[in-house]
């Protein structure tokens, strides 16, 4: 018996990369830090917000590569010659990802406040209706 798989069923052509994608998103496998929202802001308009105090804009890089959004920190050692008498505010370096739908761009980002805010939006296609014209003969015109 074959294993029938989201991007072989035969209704979803075209789909194959969809399979790619989650397991992918599986991969990424993030450990809760930093804690981030996400939340509509319209119809088509959303933001992701990292909570990334202690962390300066040149700490922080964001990237885009074939719709996965990585969002990386990194602090410089600072700590030298201090001494800890307790240590609860992380200063380590971490990096999320967030896979986003074709048609889903990132519009900027900016930082306020301790929290790191990424505007997406999504553009919506125009609905365009296509006729197809039907060909006669039995040769494959491909």
């Amino acid at each position: 018996m074959t294993k029938l798989t989201l991007g072989s069923h035969p209704f979803l052509l075209g789909f194959d990369q969809l399979e790619r994608l989650v397991e992918r998103t599986a991969k990424t496998g993030n450990d809760g830090y930093p804690p981030y929202n996400i939340e509509a802001r319209g119809e088509n308009a959303f933001r992701i917000t990292l909570a990334v105090a202690g962390f300066s804009e040149e700490d922080l890089s964001i990237t885009l590569e074939d719709r996965q959004l990585a969002i990386r920190g990194r602090q410089g050692e600072e700590d030298e010659g201090r001494v800890f008498l307790h240590r609860g505010i992380a200063a380590r370096q971490f990096q999320r990802s967030f896979v986003l739908a074709d048609g889903v761009k990132v519009v900027g980002a900016t930082m306020e406040h301790g929290l790191l805010h990424v505007d997406l939006r999504r553009e919506v296609p125009d609905n365009v209706v296509q006729t197809i014209e039907i060909r006669s003969g039995g040769k494959d015109n491909a």
